[in-house]
C-alpha cells in the first residue's frame, strides 16, 4: 500500500510539474509574439509621427510630385516610389523564371553529383552583402553593360514603337536597368533555394504515377509538381520581392540617384530605400527629415501591401485546394 501511494504521490508531483512548464513555455510563446506585435507598432507609430510634418507641408501632393529639392525645402515622392515599384517588377520578371528554371534542373534533371555543389553555390550567392553586390555592380557589371548591352539595344528598339522610348538616350552604363538587373540576380538565390525545397516535399510516388502513364519531364513539372507547391512557391516569390522592394545599397550604388523619373529605362532614377541611405545623414531641417522619414512610412506601406496581397492569394489557393 505504501509503496501504491508513493507512485500515486510521485504521478501526481511530475503532472503538476509538467502543468507548470507546458504553462509556462505556452506564456514564453505568447509573451514573444506580443513582443514583436508591440516593436511592429512602435516602428509604425515613429514613422507615423515622423512623418507628419511633411505631409501637413505638402498633403497629398508629397505623392504625386517628383520635385526634390533641399535648397527649397520643395519634396516629393513621386520618383522614388516610381523607381522602387519599376525595378522591382523587371527584377521579378526576371528572377522567378530563372530561379524556378534553376529548382526544376536541381530537382529533376541534374545528375545527383551535381545536385549538392550547384545548391551550395546558390545558396552561397544568397549569403553576399549586398554591398558587394553594389561594388561589383558598379565597377564590373555596369562598365559591361555601358559597352556592349545598352548600345545594342538602343540600336535594336530604335525604330521599335515603345521600346524606342523604353531603351533611348546615351548609354550610362548605370540607371533603372541596371539597378533591376542587379536586384535580380539578388533574388534568384532566394527564389530558387525555395523553389527547390519545396519541389522536393512533392511524394515521389505521384511522379513516378504520371511518368508510369507517360508524361514527359515537363508535363511532370506542370502538372505534379508545381500545382502541388504552388503555395510554396509563391511564398518564396513574396520573400524575393519583399527584398528587391527593400533592398538599398546595391541599388544605391548603380542606380544614378536622380530624382527624376525618365521613360527610358536607361537613365538614372532612385529608389526610396536608396534616397534615405544617401541623405538622411545630410539632412538638415525638420521637413527635409520628416521628409525622409515618410519616404520610409510608404516603403513600409507598399510592402504591408504587397505581403497582404499575397497572403490573400495563399489563403484563396488553400481554399482552392481544400474543394
Amino acid at each position: 500500500m505504501e509503496a501504491a501511494g508513493s507512485k500515486a504521490l510521485a504521478r501526481e508531483r511530475a503532472t503538476k510539474r509538467f502543468a507548470w512548464s507546458d504553462s509556462f513555455f505556452r506564456r514564453l510563446t505568447q509573451s514573444a509574439a506580443i513582443l514583436v506585435l508591440l516593436i511592429l507598432g512602435g516602428v509604425i507609430g515613429s514613422l507615423i509621427k515622423g512623418s507628419i510634418p511633411a505631409f501637413q507641408a505638402f498633403g497629398l501632393g508629397f505623392f504625386t510630385t517628383q520635385i526634390w529639392n533641399p535648397v527649397t525645402e520643395k519634396f516629393g515622392a513621386l520618383a522614388p516610389i516610381y523607381g522602387t515599384v519599376v525595378t522591382s517588377v523587371i527584377a521579378m520578371a526576371i528572377a522567378v523564371p530563372l530561379g524556378m528554371g534553376i529548382a526544376i534542373f536541381l530537382t529533376e534533371l541534374c545528375p545527383p553529383a551535381l545536385r549538392r555543389p550547384i545548391g551550395t553555390a546558390i545558396e552561397l550567392l544568397a549569403g553576399i552583402p549586398s554591398i558587394i553586390y553594389g561594388i561589383w555592380g558598379l565597377f564590373v557589371f555596369a562598365p559591361f553593360l555601358q559597352v556592349y548591352l545598352q548600345p545594342f539595344l538602343i540600336e535594336i528598339f530604335s525604330n521599335v514603337p515603345v521600346f524606342n522610348f523604353l531603351f533611348a538616350g546615351p548609354p550610362y552604363g548605370i540607371g533603372i536597368l541596371t539597378a533591376s538587373l542587379i536586384l535580380a540576380i539578388m533574388v534568384v538565390p532566394f527564389v530558387a533555394s525555395i523553389s527547390r525545397d519545396v519541389f522536393d516535399t512533392v511524394p515521389p510516388m505521384l511522379k513516378e504515377s504520371a511518368y508510369g502513364i507517360g508524361c514527359t519531364t515537363w508535363e511532370v513539372v506542370r502538372n505534379v509538381v508545381i500545382p502541388y507547391t504552388r503555395v510554396g512557391v509563391i511564398g518564396g516569390v513574396m520573400l524575393g520581392l519583399g527584398r528587391a522592394l527593400g533592398e538599398t545599397m546595391a541599388v544605391t550604388f548603380v542606380i544614378g540617384n536622380a530624382h527624376k523619373i525618365s521613360a527610358s529605362l536607361l537613365a538614372p532614377g532612385t529608389t526610396i530605400s536608396a534616397s534615405i541611405a544617401n541623405e538622411f545623414t545630410e539632412a538638415v531641417g525638420d521637413l527635409y527629415t520628416s521628409s525622409l522619414i515618410a519616404l520610409g512610412l510608404i516603403l513600409f506601406m507598399i510592402t504591408f501591401i504587397v505581403l497582404a496581397i499575397a497572403r490573400i492569394m495563399l489563403m484563396r489557393l488553400e481554399i482552392q485546394a481544400g474543394r
